[in-house]
């Protein structure tokens, strides 16, 4: 259970400001005349003991106040460059930011929950008691900003008023962090105090990069005290461990929908994307998927694209799953970013017109950026995440560096890319849901698209997502369960969250047109054990438009599918007349060996949900039921067809 504002507030003690007199004392003497008269507007007391605090802690030369005007984000970004932070490229409007090569992604092993004694905590979360935070803090970040300036916004999760939007306050010493805020995210300075009335809470992050050393990485934390919402960051650089508002709040987000409002609201890792139907008619997708596992590229596949990391999701009064993307930019990962496959985003990346921060691309003599699977003719030298590099420079070990670290990124406004739907991602009614996909990096297993044949088999299929981990953890390694794509950022028990999404998807509030078909995805199923001599994977990039495309018909019951014990799976006729919409052959040998219900493989992955989730307390019931219904079905199946079963055997 979250109990909010239980134990020490380690930012009051550490600030020492208890009171809202005391809070406008400290004010008053730090902010000079004008950064308090634009501070003035924000009366919530709360709020202003908070920044307080943060002042008292990291003692900044100075304090600037970030209203989201024009004026203001060019001081930002003046200051970011000032610092050497970000560097200007050759095109109007773009920048390089370098993150220290020990600083490239999610510091998972530095990066922890703050829990009270006996607190119960996801079985995968990894945590610190509140008195070792509480001394860290009291420790290292005491005096952090001296000789810097602390930057100070109000923004909001969400298009304002949105019922599943949260207000937040980010604090940090980076001009970086606060340009990448200003594209991320919406600044709410305006209607902040009405935010926090409207929703009764708001999260608070402070942040500070320090001397920014490759020594200081090690020392780097990154805690998230669910008690009282507030995120704190110290000797990092990267995005995703330093712009709070994201994963840091997003963790708050889906403790808040589990604990507070459970059934009636989800925080999820899901692009939010629409998709053109016959008839005109738009089609609103969310999709799980782990961070590398082509989010990005299935969110701009659609011709009205929302969002490609985060969805907050609720019930709305009209019975249906409504959904806002709680960020307006993305901070997307650009390997593999290409022509083929994400046009609209090249045009923005390549294209005049549009800000963009690049993050630890190979940036050459004419100040272009470059990484690796652009599809463009690589440079023979220029400068990288680690330094000066060279077409065939190994590192210490003998290993070849690549032009690009894998974790590269592109921030900039979603607003910018063609197929974006601006005005839908404003809306605070969200736009309508009316399917759920989850997927991972499966390689022998499940099909490229099934649907589920009951929610209850839906959220199996999100919790018995499987990755291979990625670039965008350190620490990381092998192939993991990946519960929703989520895991990483579900503070309590999984049981609380898996019951919290069984109540949602099975809501008495939904209406029967309402509730979303939920669906499996798999872009990474290869050739090994599929019946042929090739190598590699059995699909494409743009095949994605397919397995979408036929998502769309069927919630519309425009198509009909073949039963399997795992849910209903596409007819060859209807996948055929999709693959020539994108003028490309699809032979019925290739569909067999996609569609294939390989079924020892498919109960070996079932055994390995069920004994992991069988260490957890207080699972769902409906999870075992819902594996141990699929698992006798493919027995029977196995009996009948034996152990590998072809779509034309089944219907």
């Amino acid at each position: 259970m979250l109990e909010l504002k239980k134990g020490v507030d380690i930012l009051a003690e550490t600030g020492g400001v208890r009171t809202i007199d005391e809070a406008k004392a400290i004010i008053q003497q730090h902010l000079d005349a004008e950064n308090l008269e634009k501070l003035s507007p924000i009366t919530n007391e709360e709020a202003l003991v908070k920044i307080a605090n943060a002042i008292a802690l990291c003692e900044p030369d100075d304090v600037f106040i970030d209203t989201g005007s024009e004026a203001d984000g060019a001081l930002i970004r003046e200051y970011s460059l000032r610092k050497g932070e970000e560097k200007k490229l050759a095109k109007d409007g773009h920048t390089i930011h370098f993150d220290l090569p020990q600083d490239q992604a999610r510091l998972v092993n530095q990066t922890f929950y703050i829990v009270n004694e006996g607190e119960k905590l996801s079985a995968l979360a990894k945590s610190t008691l509140r008195a070792d935070a509480l001394q860290y803090v009291r420790d290292n970040m005491r005096g952090i900003m001296r000789g810097k300036t602390m930057l100070i916004g109000f923004f909001c999760r969400g298009p304002a008023g949105a019922d599943a939007a949260i207000p937040a306050i980010e604090i940090s010493s980076s001009g970086y962090v606060f340009h990448s805020a200003a594209l991320l995210y919406r600044n709410c300075y305006d209607r902040f105090d009405a935010e926090v009335e409207r929703k009764g809470l708001f999260f608070t992050n402070l942040h500070s990069e320090g001397l920014n050393r490759p020594e200081d990485v090690p020392n780097a934390r990154i805690f998230m005290d669910r008690s009282w919402l507030t995120t704190y960051s110290a000797f990092c650089t990267y995005a995703g461990n330093t712009l709070l508002m994201k994963k840091g709040n997003h963790r708050f987000s889906v403790d808040c929908a589990t604990y507070l409002r459970p059934g009636e609201e989800l925080s999820e890792h899901m692009f939010i994307t629409g998709m053109a139907g016959p008839g005109g008619r738009k089609t609103y997708f969310a999709g799980a998927a782990p961070s590398g596992c082509g989010k990005t590229t299935t969110a701009m596949v659609g011709t009205e694209f929302v969002g490609d990391d985060l969805a907050q999701m609720w019930i709305a009064d009209d019975g249906t799953v409504r959904a806002v993307n709680p960020e307006k930019g993305i901070f997307g990962i650009v390997e593999d970013v290409n022509r083929e496959g994400d046009p609209y985003l090249m045009d923005c990346l390549r294209g005049d017109g549009t800000e963009v921060i690049w993050s630890n691309v190979l940036i050459d003599a004419d100040g272009v950026p470059h990484w690796t699977g652009n599809g463009e003719p690589a440079p023979l030298e220029g400068v990288n995440f680690q330094g000066e590099w060279y077409q065939g420079k190994t590192d210490d070990q003998g290993n070849e560096i690549p032009m690009s670290h894998k974790n590269a990124r592109c921030t900039l406004l979603c607003s910018a890319i063609k197929n974006h739907a601006t005005e839908a991602n404003a809306d605070p009614a969200g736009v309508p849901i009316k399917v759920v996909t989850y997927s991972g990096r499966d390689a022998d297993t499940m099909p490229p698209v099934w649907v589920a044949k009951d929610n209850d088999e839906g959220v199996a299929i999100g919790a018995s997502i499987v990755s291979a981990a990625t670039a965008t953890e350190i620490g990381a390694s092998g192939v993991r369960r990946q519960p929703w794509a989520n895991a990483p950022f579900i503070p309590g028990p999984l049981a609380d969250y898996m019951d919290a999404q069984f109540k949602f998807f099975n809501h008495a509030n939904l209406s029967k047109e309402g509730k979303p078909i939920m669906a499996g995805l798999n872009y990474f199923l290869t050739h090994a054990d599929r019946g042929s001599a090739g190598k590699g994977l059995l699909g494409e990039k743009r095949d994605v438009k397919v397995w979408l495309g036929w998502l769309e018909l069927y919630a519309h019951g425009d198509v009909e599918a073949i039963e399997t014990p795992i849910g209903y799976i596409p007819k060859y006729e209807d996948l055929q007349k999709l693959f020539a919409e994108i003028d490309k052959e699809y032979p019925r040998s290739l569909y067999t060996m996609q569609f294939s219900i390989y079924v020892d493989k498919i109960v070996d992955r079932i055994d390995l949900q069920t004994e992991a989730y069988g260490k957890e307390e207080n699972l769902p019931t409906q999870l075992f039921e819902v594996y141990e219904a699929q698992k006798v079905a493919l027995a029977a199946l196995k009996d009948e067809h034996g152990p590998i079963v072809q779509p034309d055997q089944l219907g």
